[in-house]
């Protein structure tokens, strides 16, 4: 039974309200992964293909179309998961998730432990870099084994959608793994923060960090890649659609990118966005709120209607030939 009091509790275990009213819609589930010995529980969210009369929910400042324990629409069904950027949480990006459920795809997204709005004792901590991508694996593990959508989704046809510190994440994902010795001798010389204190000091893995084969494409959006060399994203064999603001911002810089997208060697396509900051990739939030202000001229509605068209025909072609049920 997809009940919507699983949803209301799982809000409300993060702080917000909820009011309804009429708009287009995905169905929408909340989740809980268990805490295991490879990480502690991860509360999520799951947008999917859904039949029924839509809702609107207004969750604090974001504005949900969902209706939250529809009944879902399909079978076989293709799975991406979705990685929130730093001190962030899962609805960051939920016009995005809400687009690709609406065309027959489920999307899993979750509040990386120790790295959201509500719990930021991992944000600076080298741990934050180093569990995110075990976040994401445990995470499709819960969607293909315990989860109520396991059933009805393609095993064969699984993506990743990573923002910020979530599009790290899911270049490791892929196959990348961070030079934190490169970062020692450079990028960490010049840098006071709390993780490269403790990579000058050694404190990093031995062993590559964790990579998951199934994930067949990735969606990579202004990510953190300073950990990144040639030799270590010489790995990476899946398409990557890469996504980078001009402008950039909290620590991610158009020349970094700049230099990932002349060094991934598999399939990719690279959008720089004109006059954008590193924000822009946010969902727009309710009209007159003043959060997040965009650069003068740049239109964040307009913008993220190219951008979820062009982020769906993307894992469209590379993921599955998914259609709207």
């Amino acid at each position: 039974m997809y009940a919507s009091n699983h949803v209301c509790r799982f809000l409300s275990a993060i702080g917000f309200c909820l009011t309804a009213t009429l708009a287009q819609a995905a169905g929408l589930l909340g989740i809980d992964i268990p805490a295991d010995a490879e990480g502690p529980s991860i509360h999520g969210v799951i947008w999917y293909p859904c039949a029924e009369p839509p809702q609107e929910f207004r969750v604090d400042i974001f504005i949900l179309p969902a209706v939250p324990g529809c009944p879902p629409a399909g079978d076989h069904l293709p799975l991406i998961a979705f990685s929130h950027g730093q001190g962030a949480g899962l609805l960051i990006n939920h016009d995005t998730a809400e687009t690709l459920a609406d065309n027959g795809f489920i999307v899993a997204a979750i509040n990386h432990p120790g790295d959201t709005a509500q719990d930021l004792s991992h944000t600076d901590d080298l741990s934050g870099f180093v569990e995110r991508p075990t976040d994401i694996k445990r995470l499709i593990y819960f969607m293909i084994g315990a989860s109520p959508f396991a059933a009805r989704i393609d095993q064969d046809s699984i993506g990743f959608f990573g923002y910020s510190r979530g599009a790290y994440a899911g270049l490791v994902l892929i196959g990348a793994n961070p030079d934190w010795a490169g970062a020692a001798s450079n990028y960490c010389q010049q840098s006071k923060l709390l993780l490269c204190q403790q990579i000058l000091a050694g404190k990093y893995p031995s062993q590559p960090l964790t990579h998951d084969p199934r994930i067949k494409a990735a969606v990579i959006v202004d990510p953190w890649v300073r950990f990144f060399s040639a030799e270590s994203l010489a790995p990476i064999n899946a398409p990557v659609q890469l996504w980078a603001s001009e402008l950039g911002g909290s620590g991610v810089l158009l020349r970094d990118i700049a230099a990932l997208d002349a060094n991934l060697p598999a399939k990719h396509e690279y959008h720089v966005v004109p006059n954008a900051d590193h924000e822009a990739f946010c969902a727009p939030f309710q009209a007159g709120l003043k959060i997040c202000e965009d650069p003068p001229g740049f239109d964040r509605v307009a913008f993220h209607k190219e951008f979820n068209a062009a982020v769906l025909a993307f894992f469209k072609e590379h993921v599955t030939k998914a259609t709207k049920p």
